[in-house]
């Protein structure tokens, strides 16, 4: 049995794995340790789970394109005093094969061997196909 389990987030607003990085490179500066962070609503109850190697897989245009290791959960309240999950994300994202993936509200747990593969390290600064043409090929399979 799997010790530890990942993350799966809509990245709403972006439109390529480019602009998720532009993004978190903006809002990481409202730190001070300047490490990336996606503040959520919910804690995750698999806590110990997530902590003991998961991931965060993006999806972007309704493809999974990319993760990144989650480091720890901070406890985050914003101006209106509600406590929120500030999951705290290793520098960089590391592009995955792309996988078709319906629309969600939140996030959902992915288990390890549900996880798309990371592309090898000599492909990962390749420019990454149009979101529709990477979910189009990997329905069917060539990706």
């Amino acid at each position: 049995m799997d010790k530890f389990v990942h993350l799966l987030k809509l990245s709403v607003g972006t439109d390529s794995v480019e602009s998720l990085e532009a993004w978190q490179q903006q809002f990481r500066r409202r730190f001070d340790d300047g490490l990336h962070r996606h503040v959520t609503r919910m804690w995750p109850k698999r806590e110990e789970e997530v902590l003991n190697g998961g991931s965060i897989y993006w999806v972007i245009k309704g493809v999974v394109q990319c993760r990144q290791r989650i480091l720890r959960l901070d406890e985050a309240r914003g101006e209106d005093g509600i406590r929120r999950c500030a999951l705290v994300l290793e520098p960089g994202l590391i592009r995955t094969t792309s996988t078709p993936k319906r629309a969600f509200q939140g996030w959902r747990y992915l288990l390890p061997g549900d996880a798309p593969s990371d592309l090898p390290a000599n492909r990962q600064n390749e420019d990454a196909l149009p979101p529709q043409l990477a979910g189009a090929l990997a329905e069917i399979g060539v990706l």
